[in-house]
């Protein structure tokens, strides 16, 4: 079912969305749900949430409002993206942790995984740090363009394979802060290309 976002809701930003793939409130309700697994399974354990930038931080932020536990919060940036938002095949890592994770539950805050190569990269990267645990939390799983097997513990919503805007998800650094997730229109698309 396509949804329209109204134009009250972000402002001249609704104009250059074709569709509202997931509203406000079930990714609300969806946080919550996640929120509420996490804070029952974690229960007296030393959780390290670890969020990869840019995408993930508006999640994390609500994800971790709603986790009932005390919880440590750290971020890496990685890049596996060129300048026109198509997949360049590498992995680097452009900000580290600044916690220790040795001994520690450690679960990955993503906002979307498709191809799984980046998170795939990020885990071989934790997994010597020797940390007592590591499970992944993705908002948005795009599971037909996976290449790579992960083991994802806690999911939000299986996705199309689309490309997505808002919650966090961009496009040319742009939409991020839109409440819901959403479809560019072609028209946008070709408007940001050829800035």
């Amino acid at each position: 079912m396509s949804r329209k976002p109204s134009g009250h809701v972000q402002g001249e930003m609704a104009d250059d969305i074709a569709e509202i793939l997931i509203p406000e409130a079930e990714v609300q309700a969806k946080v919550r749900e996640l929120g509420r697994a996490i804070s029952r399974d974690y229960a007296g354990k030393d959780l390290v949430l670890i969020s990869v930038l840019r995408g993930g931080f508006v999640f994390l932020a609500d994800l971790c409002r709603v986790i009932t536990l005390p919880v440590t919060i750290d971020v890496m940036a990685v890049s596996s993206y060129g300048p026109d938002a198509r997949p360049l095949g590498v992995v680097k890592i452009l900000k580290d942790l600044d916690e220790s994770v040795t001994d520690r539950e450690i679960l990955v805050v993503e906002d979307v995984i498709d191809t799984g190569l980046t998170l795939s990269y990020l885990l071989r990267n934790l997994e010597p740090r020797a940390p007592a645990s590591l499970k992944v939390c993705v908002l948005l799983d795009k599971p037909a363009r996976r290449i790579v097997d992960l083991p994802i513990a806690y999911r939000g919503f299986e996705v199309p394979d689309k490309f997505v805007v808002g919650y966090g998800l961009d496009y040319r650094q742009r939409y991020r802060n839109l409440p819901y997730i959403g479809i560019l229109t072609k028209e946008a698309v070709d408007r940001l290309n050829r800035q």
